[in-house]
């Protein structure tokens, strides 16, 4: 089963119907990939509810005068093929009006932030 894929189709599906919170089960990459994506401007706020196993992550989407701040996201490296770049194989999304996120040896980074670092990864999803 794909995890992140699944976590980033539950936040556009949620967010085309107008939803003001998602509830997920919770991992430590996806908490990670909500804290980026709220540095980023995406969601609003992401926290984490429960204790032990019964964990959840709760995340708010924002919207810009009515409209989802996810206008779209694209899975780029899958379980079944990994795709990773160097430094020097990271490009802009959308001209630079969307982000790559990585999951690189020093965390969740996205695309400027990797550049910045001048560290590469694994690429896990585009989002704009």
């Amino acid at each position: 089963m794909d995890t992140i894929g699944d976590f980033i189709i539950r936040l556009k599906n949620a967010g085309a119907v107008g939803h003001e919170e998602v509830s997920l089960p919770h991992s430590k990459i996806k908490e990670a990939i909500a804290e980026k994506l709220v540095a980023a401007g995406y969601l609003a706020s992401a926290r984490v509810e429960g204790k032990d196993v019964k964990k959840t992550l709760v995340v708010s989407l924002r919207y810009d005068a009515g409209r989802h701040a996810i206008a779209d996201v694209q899975r780029v490296s899958k379980p079944g093929r990994r795709l990773y770049a160097k430094v020097e194989e990271i490009y802009p999304v959308k001209f630079g009006k969307g982000h790559l996120i990585l999951s690189t040896p020093k965390g969740i980074l996205t695309d400027k932030e990797a550049k910045a670092e001048k560290v590469g990864g694994e690429q896990l999803f585009k989002i704009w």
